[in-house]
């Protein structure tokens, strides 16, 4: 059969053959790519073939084909659509959204308790923490974890029964100096739970509309950090961390908008209707756990810090350090020089030489970078062959750490 016998054979072809698909192209790495030398039509149907395949709500899906079917009359005219580029980049972005996507919780206390305490050394109020939320959602659902939704169902049931419950998903901020474990925390609990994690920085963040998205009129348009952070994840109820939330742009105006904007993504009273400016389409993020850092709560409006859980991360002591450094980042500094015990120990008598940097370090990043160039230097020792290990002592010390740091110094 010839190309124009085929063609009399398409169903609907009245004033113009129907399109003939064209296969992806592969990449040189293997992947396969969209083909570029579609036609307007062929673009128009596989952007109806996204919506069709997505599980968006009813109400997404008929305003997407609502506007995929204004395209199709602009089509007809034979003329390039200027409305066809913002149209096509929305329809992409709301069909990566993973509505009714949720991933399992893992919801047994005993592992919970192991995978936090084997990634933190005390902290004992943020673990308990977690433990309560663990035990109210096995409660709540009694042991069986929220499958996903069926395509197509609305979440507008499911948004009232969450609406103001603040034991469903805890906002958590943990509040200290840098280098106690504020970020570590947060990705050792999404560890523990099961989730997906994502980090948001708020660090020097100048516009809402990082956070809220941008109106599809305007230039660049684009959803916020929270829908992107949905479609990195690939589901709705990830661990969201919003890091240095207290360091938000200093001006007085557009630090009370972003505070606005975050007083909706974070209480439970309004974050299952989120409205991004870009999607303009009530999102719900009640599934999702959201958890901030902040080195202080000088910068934070008092409407969001009433419906934040502030937990405080203190300074280590010596004894902490020195716990720390031979549980968790001894080990780890090991692993990543590919050193193992044999080649490199310490003298239980040398610890508190190592761990006190010149001046008084609140958290641990000074120790592990101590420990990681002593690791270093013992490396090249047994590359070169002058040694087949180490231990440091207090005789020796010396030689793998720098005058300027230590007790000592």
């Amino acid at each position: 059969m010839n190309q124009s016998e085929n063609q009399q054979q398409q169903p609907g072809s009245v004033a113009s053959p129907a399109p003939v698909p064209v296969a992806p192209v592969a990449k040189q790495d293997g992947t396969m790519r969209p083909p570029t030398n579609l036609s307007l039509a062929d673009e128009i149907i596989i952007l109806e073939q996204k919506v069709a395949d997505s599980k968006m709500p009813n109400e997404l899906k008929q305003k997407s084909l609502g506007m995929i079917l204004r395209l199709q009359k602009m089509s007809t005219d034979g003329a390039f659509s200027r409305e066809f580029e913002p149209i096509s980049e929305y329809i992409n972005w709301v069909t990566k959204i993973p509505f009714g996507k949720l991933s399992s919780d893992n919801l047994d206390l005993k592992n919970a308790q192991q995978s936090l305490d084997a990634n933190h050394y005390g902290l004992q109020p943020v673990k308990d923490r977690i433990l309560e939320y663990l035990a109210v959602l096995k409660l709540q659902t009694g042991g069986v974890n929220t499958t996903n939704n069926p395509a197509g169902q609305s979440d507008t049931t499911e948004m009232k029964k969450l609406q103001g419950s603040s034991s469903h998903a805890p906002i958590l901020c943990f509040v200290g100096i840098q280098g106690v474990g504020k970020t570590t925390m947060a990705k050792s609990i999404a560890t523990a739970l099961g989730r997906q994690f994502v980090r948001v920085s708020l660090g020097g963040l100048g516009s809402v509309v990082e956070l809220r998205g941008r109106s599809r009129g305007e230039i660049d348009a684009e959803p916020g950090q929270i829908i992107k952070s949905l479609i990195r994840t690939d589901v709705m109820n990830p661990l969201i961390l919003l890091d240095e939330i207290d360091k938000v742009n200093s001006q007085t105006g557009l630090r009370a908008d972003i505070m606005a904007a975050l007083l909706e993504i974070l209480d439970p009273e309004q974050n299952s209707a989120f409205m991004d400016k870009y999607i303009d389409y009530p999102i719900n993020l009640s599934n999702a756990i959201f958890i901030t850092t902040a080195n202080n709560l000088g910068g934070i409006s008092a409407a969001l810090i009433d419906r934040l859980e502030i937990i405080r991360f203190g300074s280590y002591t010596d004894q902490d350090k020195i716990n720390i450094a031979k549980s968790y980042l001894l080990p780890k500094v090991r692993e990543a020089t590919g050193l193992n015990e044999q080649q490199l120990s310490f003298a239980d008598d040398v610890w508190p030489l190592v761990i006190r940097p010149l001046g008084f370090d609140a958290g641990v990043r000074q120790l592990e970078r101590t420990l990681t160039d002593l690791a270093r230097k013992v490396a090249l020792m047994i590359v070169q062959g002058t040694t087949t290990g180490v231990q440091i002592n207090e005789q020796n010390f010396r030689d793998f750490i720098p005058e300027q740091i230590g007790i000592v110094s």
